[in-house]
């Protein structure tokens, strides 16, 4: 018996992908967004696909803040997208 892929929803294009494809963005237990590039940090997460078009529509369609309950600022997407072309899990 095969083993079973977990898939997730990219908010941004929201197509059903393998887990692994896609960047999780998580909000920390403190409020904090981040990007988690391995899957392992603690607190609410929703997934996007590894291009800035699909972070750009799911900004352009408040896709993480109905995700997080929250509103998002400026600042949080501008940080996402220079740590999405960095390509590092800092922060």
């Amino acid at each position: 018996m095969p083993k079973k892929i977990p898939m997730r929803q990219c908010v941004g294009c929201r197509e059903m992908k393998p887990k692994r494809e896609l960047i999780r963005v998580v909000r920390s237990p403190e409020g904090e967004l981040s990007l988690d590039f391995r899957g392992k940090k603690p607190g609410r997460g929703a997934y996007v696909c590894p291009n800035g078009d699909c972070l750009k529509r799911a900004r352009k369609s408040n896709a993480l803040g109905r995700a997080f309950g929250m509103k998002i600022p400026d600042e949080v997407y501008e940080a996402l997208e220079g740590q999405m072309e960095r390509g590092d899990g800092t922060n």
